[in-house]
Order: C-alpha cells, then structure tokens, then sequence
C-alpha cells in the first residue's frame, strides 16, 4: 500500500456531491426530475467508491495530512484548507456516504410525487458535501466552516415544505438553538487561537501540555478545562444532548428522507466525531470528561422515557435517536472515544433502516404517521417488516446484532470509569436498555402485529408532503417500491453483521492508534476492556448471562404484553400516573420554559436594550444630543456672526483690550498696592 493518498482523490471525494448539488440546485428545470437524481446518485456513490479506496489504504497504513488552500495570514495565524485522513475520517467518510447513498436512492420513491423533486436532491447532497468537509477537515477554521453548513443545510431541509407552518416552526427552532451550542463552540476555537497561536490540529495538540498549565484569566479555572467544555456545547447543540436536545424532535416536520440522514450518520454524529477528534485536549482535563459523562447520562436516560408515550412513528424514532447519543456521549466521558465512534457507526446503519423503515411504514399507510392506527402491517409490507424487526434487534442490543457490541462496549467502559459522575452514568446506561427495549418493541408491535387498525379509517386530513387529503375511503397498506424497500435491505445487512466484523480492529488493534489519544494511566476503561475481551464471539455467548441482555429482554416481554395481550394495562397505568405522563407528554416542560422564560427574558432583555440603549442612549444622547449641541452652540455662535464691519472692530478691539488687561493686570496691581 502506499504511504500516502492521493490529493486528487480526496478533493474528488469531497467535491462531487458539491457537483450534483449545483446542477440539480441551479439547473434542476433544465436537467428533469430524472436528471437531478441522476447526477446527484452519480455524485455520491464517486464519493462512497472514493471512501471505500481510501479507507482500504488506511488500512495498510497510508495516512494524509496537508494544506489544500491557504486563505489568509493574520499575524502569524494561518487560515487554510486542508484535509485530515486517518482511520477516523476513513470510517467517517465510509458510513457518511453509504447513508447518504441509500438516501438518495430511497429518495426517488418517497418524493416522487413532491413539486420540489429537484431542489430536495440538491440539498441532500450539499449536506453529503458539507458532511465530508466537516470530518476531512485538519483545522479548526474548516471544521467550522462544516459544522456552520451542516446547520444551514439542515434547516433548508427541515422546513423544506416551507408552506407548512409547523415546519417553518421547527426550522426555526432548529436553527436557534443550535446557534446557541455554536457561540460555545467559537469560544473554544477562539480560545485554542489565542492561546495555542493556530488553527491547525496537529499543531494546537502539540501545544496541549503548554495549554493544561495554563489558567483562565482572572479565575482559578484551567484553561483546558474551559477550552473542552466549550467545545462541548458546541456538540451539545449539534448531537443534541440536554439540555440542547429540544430541536432535534421537531425536526420530524421534513421529510422522512432528511430525518434518516439528519439522525444516523450526519449532523447529530457530528459532536461526537469532534470531541473524539479532540482527545489530546480532553484527556487532560477530567473536569470537562465528567461534564461530558453527566449530561450524556442524562441525555440517554431521559430522553428514552419520552420515547415511551410518542405515538408518531418517527417521533418515537427520534428520541431513540436522542437516547442513543447519549450513549455515544457517555462514552466519551468515560475516555472510551473509539468506542463512542463504533456505536456511532453501528448506530448510523440500524438508525437509517429504522427511519427508512419508518418512512416505507407512513407511504404504506397514505401517510398516516400514527401507530395507534396501523397493526397487522407484517402481512402487507414484508419486506419493511423484516427490516424494521432486524434494526429494532440491533438497536435494543442483541446479542450478535451490531448495536450489542457497541452498546455493551459502553455500558462496561462505564463500570470502569473513575470519574465522579460514573455511578449514576452506569445507572442510567443499564436502566436505558429496559426502556430502549420497551419503547422500540412497543412500536413494532402496534405497527406490524396485532389488529388491524386501519380499515374503514379515512385518510388524513394533511399527508406528509403537506397537501390537503382528498380520499375520505377505507384503504389497505402495499408494500413499498423497489427504490425504497432496496435502502432497506442494503441497511439491514450491517446492521446485523458490522458490529461482529470490526470489533476487534476498531476497538482493539491499532485502527484509530493516531487517531484517538488516552491517556491509560488516568483512565482506564478501554484496558480493563481490552482484558475481558476474549473476541467478538465469545462476547455474544458472554451476553446471554449479562443483566442488559435480561433487562432488552423483559423490555421487549413487557411491550408484547402490554401492546398485544393486554393493552387495557397500559391504559390503566397511564390514569394512575397521569402526572407523570402529563410531564413526559409535555417533555418535561423544557419547550414551555424556554418560551415562556428564557425567550421572555431574551425579550425584555431586547427591549431594554432597544429603549435604554438604543433609542435612549445612542440616539437620544449620542445622536440625537450632540445634534442638539451643535444647534445651541451654532445658535449662540451665529449672534456674534453678524456680518457688520464696525461690529467686527468693536470686537478686534474689545478683544485687544481685554487680552492687555489680562496681561498687565499683575503689575497694575503691584503699581496700586504700592
């Protein structure tokens, strides 16, 4: 293999998604429907064919790492572009294009009928461009730029039926709260610039030592530890974790396309991927690794409970979603970065089936988004069945599945950590999986088994593409098309075998050996993993004996015989936990606190600011008053301007005689005391 990879390849990459996203943005009438997923495809499956070449090389050692672009140089700050390739931006690039891919392909199915064919394909591949700048990036400054991109690209395509009010709502909310994780974000990178003296990775995580012994002007804080946590809000608004996650359910208002790319391996992957990045400088401090482990516990933990009471069928997807990042987070917290990169890989495949799924589920049922009104579904959409049941396995963490190995991997890093925050991080791990399982299973079963809910139901009033239904007859579910039910399957193969294949080189050989640093001698979760690791068979048989397999177990018992047998017990425990479900319905009351308080407090905040200090200070007494000034001095200057020739030599004189008088008034005064 060669040591090094191709430039040319890489800009290839990255770029020919960019490609498609012109031509089918700008000349989408001229190209056709046909067209516009045409060239889009072609784009992406260059990048994923591209991906799968360069993760190849990396295996056999080749490594890239240089300056694209020079932008500018402030001082001695130099502003580039330029890529990172190691194994994990190999890994990156691989499932970010794959998902995509499939994406893409599913997409002519589900919006074929959609008036804004061409423009939806533009902008999911622009995501998919936005995406690989953001992980091939080897500076902050480029980073950045992907990070900022992703954003906007999101909330083009999570108000993409921009008609719909509620999508307009959620783009908006989307946007808003991730600026707010943004502004942390910049700090960091601010910080890193001026105290590090560079944008580069390499080079500000050669710096790291100089930067843990440094402390934050005027306080006792270490700078590091400042550094850290504001990057990680940054990844709090991006993948979502508390209290930072409310945008990410709303999101549900765009296309089922967007949601399965959004959530499985792009935009929400992003904060995990760049703190993992970021390893040299979270590994010296624990301060910001203990941050990172609560709110990922919290986040996996919580947010799981609300998936428990949704009756949206991608709402119930979407908090799964956030749960599962949680996980992600926690184990970064835990210092197991490779193992939060593998669960994010496995759970980028499992994730888009289920969306997918999801989506092939809504077109089955015209549209209807609502579980209570589905059942029975398995006998009418086999192939969505049996895809749909594959990614819930995987996702509840049986054994053999791909999310067994990554989610146990986590649960034992957990154990091992010594951070204070790790007891009640283990907690709400292992609690996780009962509630993961239960929710998951309770979905599946009201969609796929039991009663058949549907018949002599009328269509919905408003379809997913936001039209008016103009059907009012009973209808039957039909299996999807081959371009949707296609993605499904092609997902589903990893989503059973990946976790298996990778294990061991992933988080056991020296796959991400330059990629992720941890520091052993602190914290030593990943080698008490590597001692109970006896390969990735063995961990399956070891499995079946653990309590997170008995409690995905009494999960998935639980839901078949709540939803199935006796769905009158539900119901019943619901009425006499109705306060409990009124806080879970209301998502624990985060939207009305942050509308009615800290929106409010940002209004009268920007009143304030716009009566005292804008029209009161700068145009009352800057403006406004030093207008004022002038007129009263000009009107007092112009008496004297009078343009009479005697008064002006009365006053040459009056002047003249005063000046004198000032000047010899010392010695008349010497003169007359004498």
């Amino acid at each position: 293999m060669s040591a090094s990879l191709s430039q040319n390849l890489l800009l290839t990459i990255a770029l020919a998604p960019l490609v498609g996203a012109i031509i089918s943005g700008l000349f989408g009438k001229a190209v056709g429907r046909r067209g516009a997923h045409v060239v889009t495809i072609l784009g992406v499956l260059v990048s994923f064919l591209g991906s799968v070449s360069v993760l190849i090389d990396v295996m056999g050692g080749a490594r890239f790492n240089a300056t694209l672009y020079e932008w500018m140089v402030l001082g001695g700050l130099k502003m580039e572009v330029g890529f990172l390739v190691d194994g994990l931006t190999a890994m990156m690039m691989c499932v970010v294009t794959f998902v995509s891919l499939m994406v893409h392909v599913y997409t002519i199915g589900y919006m074929h009928e959609d008036p804004g064919y061409q423009r939806f394909f533009s902008y999911i591949s622009l995501f998919t461009f936005s995406m690989l700048m953001l992980v091939m990036s080897n500076n902050f400054l480029q980073l950045f730029f992907g990070w900022e991109a992703v954003g906007l690209v999101s909330y083009l395509l999570i108000g993409f039926w921009f008609k719909k009010p509620t999508a307009v709502f959620a783009n908006m909310k989307a946007f808003l709260v991730n600026r707010v994780g943004d502004f942390g974000f910049i700090l960091g990178i601010g910080l890193i610039a001026a105290y590090a003296g560079t944008l580069n990775y390499a080079e500000a995580f050669a710096k790291s030592g100089e930067l843990a012994k440094m402390s934050f002007p005027g306080s006792d804080w270490m700078l590091i530890t400042v550094i850290c946590i504001c990057l990680f809000i940054g990844a709090m608004g991006k993948s979502a974790q508390f209290p930072l996650h409310v945008w990410l359910p709303d999101s549900m208002e765009g296309p089922t396309p967007i949601s399965a790319l959004i959530h499985a391996a792009t935009m929400v992957t992003a904060g995990i991927f760049m703190v993992a990045r970021m390893s040299p400088l979270f590994e010296l401090s624990d301060t910001a690794l203990n941050f990172v482990l609560v709110i990922g516990a919290i986040t996996a933990l919580f947010m799981g409970f609300l998936g428990i009471i949704q009756n949206d069928i991608k709402r119930v997807v979407a908090y799964s979603t956030l749960s599962q990042l949680g996980y992600m987070t926690v184990a970064l917290g835990a210092s197991a970065y490779s193992v939060a990169v593998f669960h994010l890989m496995t759970h980028a495949f499992f994730k888009a089936l289920l969306f997918l799924g999801a989506g092939s589920v809504i077109m089955g049922m015209h549209h209807d988004q609502d579980i209570r009104n589905m059942g029975g579904l398995r006998k009418y959409m086999p192939l969505t069945w049996i895809t749909s049941l594959l990614g819930s396995l995987a996702l509840i963490g049986t054994p053999l599945f791909s999310g067994f190995y990554s989610k146990d991997s986590i649960i034992l890093a957990v154990e091992a950590s010594k951070l204070p925050g790790a007891g009640f991080a283990a907690f709400a791990v292992v609690a996780g999986v009962f509630v993961t399982a239960f929710y998951s299973f309770r979905m599946y079963f009201l969609v796929f088994h039991g009663p058949e809910r549907f018949h002599h139901k009328p269509f919905p009033p408003a379809d997913d593409h936001g039209h008016d239904g103009d059907h009012h007859e009973p209808h039957e579910p039909h299996e999807s098309p081959w371009v949707v039910t296609l993605p499904l399957v092609l997902l589903a193969i990893p989503s059973v075998v990946i976790g298996y294949l990778t294990i061991q080189p992933l988080l056991f050989g020296d796959f991400f050996k330059d990629a992720v640093f941890v520091d052993a001698a602190r914290h030593g979760a990943m080698k008490e993993l590597a001692a109970q690791f006896h390969g990735a068979a063995a961990m399956a048989a070891h499995g079946l004996q653990t309590l997170p397999f008995w409690l995905a177990l009494a999960g998935v018992v639980v839901a078949w015989w709540f939803y199935l047998k006796q769905p009158a017990i539900p119901a019943a425990i619901g009425r006499a936990l109705s306060p409990v479900v009124r806080v879970l319905e209301n998502k624990y009351y985060m939207d009305w606190f942050n509308e009615h308080v800290l929106a409010a407090g940002a209004r009268l905040l920007g009143r304030g600011l716009w009566k005292g200090g804008d029209v009161a200070l700068i145009d009352g007494a800057v403006v406004n008053g030093s207008a004022r000034v002038v007129g009263a001095t000009a009107g007092l200057v112009k008496r004297v301007q009078t343009g009479l020739l005697y008064w002006y030599a009365l006053a040459m004189v009056l002047g003249v005689f005063g000046f004198l008088t000032w000047k010899l008034w010392p010695h008349l005064s010497t003169m007359l005391g004498r």
